[in-house]
C-alpha cells in the first residue's frame, strides 16, 4: 500500500516548498497576521501528513489498529485500502512517526514547563523589587519598577500584567506610553506566547528539519510586526515608532554594530514607511487558500475510501 508513503512525499514536499516560498513573497511584512496563518497552516499540513501517515502504517501493519480506525468503515471502503498488504516497511513507519509525535508532545511539555517556571521566576522577582502596599489591588495589570535601564514586558498567565521600569516611564512621552501598553496587549489578545512555545518545541526537537527552525524564526519576527501594527492602528505609526526608539535607544540597537535586537531598525523603518496594505480581497484569497492547505493531505487520505463509495 502506497498511500502512507504518498503522504510522507507530500510532507517533505510541502516543507520543502512553502517555506520557499513565502521566503519571496513580497507581502508578509504588509499582512503580518495573514502570514502568521499561512505559517501555521503549512507546518499543520506537515503535521497532519505525518500523523495520518502513521495511522495508515500501523492499520496496515496490526490488526488491532486496522480494527479501532476502520470499525465503522463499511467493507468497501476496507477493501480500498488493501490493508492486507502489509509490508515490511509499514510497522517500522508506523513505530518511527509515533516515536516523533511522543518526541514533539514531550518537547512542547518541557517548553511550557520552562516557560511556567520563568514566569514563576518573574512573579517572585517583582514580588521583591515592588512589594504589593496594603490595599493595593492584587489584580493590578500595570507593575512599575524602579531601574535605570528602560525596559518593558509583558507577563503572560492567567491574570497578564504589563512591568514598565521607571527609566521607560521618564522616556516615554505622551500617547507613546499608549502605544506600548497596546503593543504588548496585542501579544497578550493574540496568545502570541503559545504560537512562540510550539514553534520553539518544533525547533527544539527537530532542529534537523529546516521548516521548523524557519517557523521559529518567522513567528519571533511576525508577531512583533502584528502587535506593531495593532499599536499603530490606534495610536499612529510615528507615535508607535518613537516608542521603540526611545525604549530601545540606549541599548545600541540602532548602531552599526549587529545586536541580539537588530531586528529594530527594520521594525522602525516600516512604521515610517509603511508598505501599501494588500487588498480586502487578495487578503481573503490567501486566508482561504493557507486553509486549504491542511486540507489536502485529508484528502489524499479519503480518496481511496470515498472512491469505493462513489
Amino acid at each position: 500500500m502506497m498511500l502512507p508513503a504518498a503522504l510522507l512525499l507530500l510532507g517533505a514536499l510541502t516543507a520543502v516548498v512553502a517555506p520557499r516560498l513565502l521566503a519571496r513573497a513580497d507581502w508578509t511584512d504588509r499582512e503580518p497576521v495573514v502570514a502568521l496563518w499561512v505559517w501555521q497552516c503549512v507546518v499543520a499540513a506537515v503535521l497532519l501528513c505525518c500523523a495520518l501517515s502513521m495511522t495508515l502504517s500501523g492499520a496496515v501493519a496490526w490488526q488491532a489498529v486496522r480494527g479501532q480506525v476502520f470499525a465503522p468503515a463499511p467493507r468497501a471502503v476496507v477493501g480500498a485500502y488493501a490493508l492486507g498488504t502489509a509490508g515490511p516497511w509499514a510497522a517500522p513507519t508506523a513505530v518511527a512517526l509515533a516515536c516523533g509525535g511522543a518526541w514533539s508532545a514531550v518537547m512542547l511539555v518541557r517548553e511550557v514547563v520552562r516557560a511556567r517556571v520563568r514566569r514563576r521566576l518573574r512573579c517572585a522577582e517583582l514580588l521583591v523589587r515592588a512589594p504589593r502596599l496594603p490595599g493595593e489591588d492584587p489584580g493590578s495589570r500595570l507593575v512599575v519598577l524602579e531601574g535605570e535601564r528602560s525596559d518593558a514586558w509583558w507577563l503572560p498567565g492567567a491574570a497578564p500584567r504589563l512591568v514598565v521600569t521607571t527609566a521607560a516611564l521618564r522616556r516615554l512621552r505622551g500617547r507613546q506610553l499608549d502605544a506600548l501598553v497596546a503593543h504588548e496587549e496585542g501579544h497578550a489578545q493574540a496568545r502570541h506566547d503559545w504560537l512562540l512555545h510550539c514553534s520553539a518545541a518544533l525547533a527544539g526537537g527537530f532542529p534537523q528539519v529546516p521548516v521548523f527552525a524557519a517557523f521559529r524564526d518567522e513567528m519571533h519576527r511576525l508577531v512583533e510586526l502584528a502587535a506593531d501594527d495593532m499599536a499603530s492602528r490606534r495610536f499612529g505609526r510615528l507615535t508607535t515608532a518613537l516608542a521603540l526608539v526611545e525604549l530601545n535607544e540606549d541599548r545600541g540597537v540602532f548602531g552599526p554594530a549587529p545586536t541580539p535586537h537588530a531586528h529594530l531598525p527594520q521594525r522602525v523603518h516600516r512604521l515610517l514607511a509603511p508598505p501599501d496594505r494588500l487588498t480586502a480581497a487578495r487578503r481573503l484569497r490567501l486566508t482561504a487558500t493557507a486553509t486549504l492547505v491542511p486540507v489536502v493531505p485529508l484528502v489524499v487520505a479519503f480518496m481511496p475510501g470515498l472512491r469505493a463509495l462513489g
